[in-house]
């Protein structure tokens, strides 16, 4: 058994998440956790609502309401979310908890302690109409190296270079196009130039394991090339206290969103150790040497992943070239593997939400099944490219796939044996077609095992769907519906039984992705209660501010997850006859759908 950790990005609660979202961070995370968790390994999933930052004020003010009454609503309704998408958490927290605060605190104060938070002077960007601080996101401009015309204050999206708001080209405001104003104010630096050489060589191992995606630790070792140091204060009175004499004072200095928001990882393992009884047991998954960590993202925030993080976590462990002592929280280990989706693109177009290009969870959710969601989010699941969701793809997914292949294939198998047994029958002699058929699905324990480990789990759901096909094939060949003699009941009973022992397998293969269809196929089958345990929403108290009201975390009991192998199925255990396990959807579903966003086809537009 090994400790993994499934450290999974902090969705930002200025709003409910959607689909591109979920896409990159949300299902990946949760069919390698699931498989993870089958195949005997002790794994800590955790993550929770990013909830700092002048975004939330700008949003909160626009609805009227206080910035904590802003985010108290966006974190339930993205916990609501996740919980439907059926993301395996073990904990799901927020960035406002007196836990995380302390926690974030301490390690401002190990890395400063070490020589790495150095005071600068910076020049940072006033709105002239609010006064307000703008943060470097807010901001647009044009790329000072590769020209593009569009890039943000912090990072250019076309050639992935950091910059400074101050480096861009006629800079401009995101919220009102006005130009802003820069004026010089005393910040904390984290001072990675003296961490880049340890960085570094932290990288060029990750590259030696051969593990990384290419395109992620390329880019993660080209933006070592101009690191400099990068602020970890911001002029803003929203956010974690700077504890520091002098600083803790200032109400308009608070810790930069993107430093306190990464640490959520361990803040959350502790408060996970806290709830569970044991405060010191997060310390298996983060000083254990032999643990391995896994961080789920888009690709928009790899630079904070893959160098911001890990900077954090070297200063605070003494590992730079200015040396030092390890921190309160002892050795922390550096990521075992960054991983990256690319962007999920809707109907060819960027999602983004203030033009309407967006799908939001909840919305399709309503609607639809979780696993007809997760099954397209995990066919289509943009890897190593980006990919494109549309309803008519995803209408054709779902029915020819999941309906008529998987659905059908389980469904007429426990209609068969409803109507010939009523149980499942014992099996008679296995002829050949038998025993490939259940040579080929048992070996898919290993082959779509090692896909997921490896985060190919598009290329591990074809394979899982491929056997689905054979086995449907084998209906085909052994033409079950025929054996209707007596003299031929003992090769119906053992074709049955084999049709059988294969769907179960499928099923367990199939769970990760499709855990809420999981039981009803286990049930269809004889099997009796839930086949994958799944996660709920609990109300709780700040664990060290007593005054604050209760709210709402992301946790589970996985622990009666199947395992990751060939179950024999039960001889005698009863089958009724099924209902089917997933909806067909009606054609005009498309045009419903593209209605909702505003598209038209070009052919209705030329009526």
């Amino acid at each position: 058994m090994t400790h993994v950790l499934t450290a999974v990005a902090w969705p930002y609660a200025n709003g409910p998440r959607h689909i591109g979202h979920v896409a990159g961070f949300g299902v990946p995370s949760d069919v390698f956790s699931r498989y993870l968790r089958m195949a005997g390994h002790d794994v800590l999933m955790v993550s929770g609502s990013d909830e700092h930052g002048t975004p939330i004020l700008v949003q909160a003010d626009k609805a009227g309401m206080s910035p904590q009454a802003f985010i108290d609503v966006n974190h339930r309704v993205i916990a609501e979310d996740l919980v439907a998408l059926g993301v395996s958490y073990d904990l799901y927290t927020r960035t406002t908890t007196a836990n995380h605060h302390s926690v974030v605190q301490q390690m401002f104060l190990a890395c400063h302690a070490n020589g790495y938070m150095v005071e600068q002077t910076q020049q940072v960007a006033i709105s002239p109409s609010t006064g307000r601080t703008l943060p470097d996101r807010f901001i647009e401009g044009t790329c000072p190296i590769c020209g593009y015309p569009d890039a943000r204050g912090d990072q250019c999206d076309n050639c992935g270079n950091q910059l400074d708001p101050t480096d861009l080209k006629d800079p401009r405001s995101k919220i009102n196009g006005e130009t802003p104003e820069f004026k010089d104010t005393q910040h904390f630096f984290l001072d990675l130039p003296a961490l880049a050489e340890a960085l570094g060589s932290w990288l060029d191992g990750r590259e030696e394991s051969g593990l990384w995606r290419p395109n992620v630790i390329k880019f993660s070792q080209n933006i070592l090339e101009e690191i400099r140091p990068r602020a970890m204060t911001r002029d803003i009175d929203w956010g974690i206290t700077v504890p520091l004499p002098g600083w803790q004072e200032d109400r308009t200095k608070k810790l930069y969103v993107w430093f306190d928001a990464v640490i959520g990882y361990l803040s959350a393992s502790v408060e996970w150790a806290r709830r569970s009884g044991d405060a010191e047991r997060w310390r298996e998954w983060w000083n254990d040497p032999q643990a391995l960590s896994y961080y789920f993202m888009g690709k928009d925030n790899i630079t904070f992943h893959s160098q911001i993080w890990p900077a954090e976590m070297l200063a605070h462990n003494g590992e730079g070239s200015l040396g030092g002592q390890v921190g309160p929280y002892g050795h922390l280990n550096l990521p075992t593997e960054v991983v990256s989706s690319e962007f999920l693109t809707m109907e060819g177009r960027q999602f983004s939400t203030s033009r309407n290009v967006v799908i939001y969870v909840r919305d399709v959710l309503e609607r639809y099944q979780p696993d007809a969601l997760r099954y397209f989010l995990s066919a289509a699941a943009p890897e190593t490219s980006d990919s494109d969701f549309s309803w008519p793809e995803f209408v054709k997914r779902t029915n020819t796939e999941l309906v008529a292949g998987w659905g059908n294939l389980v469904n007429r198998t426990a209609s068969m044996i409803a109507k010939n047994f009523g149980e499942i029958p014992a099996p008679g002699p296995l002829e050949p077609v038998d025993e490939a058929l259940l040579a080929q699905v048992a070996a898919g324990f290993g082959t779509v095992g090692g896909l997921i480990a490896a985060h190919r789990q598009k290329a591990g759901l074809a394979e899982a769907m491929r056997l689905v096909g054979e086995a449907n094939a084998y209906v085909s060949t052994t033409e079950p519906f025929k054996l209707k003699g007596e003299d031929q009941r003992e090769r119906l009973a053992t074709v049955l039984h084999v049709l059988a022992q294969a769907v179960v397998d499928l099923n367990t293969l199939l769970s990760p992705y499709l855990p809420h269809s999981s039981t009803a196929v286990h049930q269809a089958l004889g099997g009796e209660g839930p086949f994958q345990p799944m996660p709920e929403i609990r109300e709780v108290g700040d664990l060290d501010d007593p005054a604050r009201p209760d709210y709402p975390v992301i946790t589970g009991d996985y622990a009666s997850a199947p395992r990751w192998a060939h179950r024999p199925v039960q001889v005698g255990a009863p089958v009724a006859r099924p209902t089917p396990i997933f909806t067909k959807l009606d054609p005009s579903v498309v045009e419903e759908e593209r209605a909702r966003l505003g598209l038209v086809d070009a052919a209705q537009a030329q009526v």
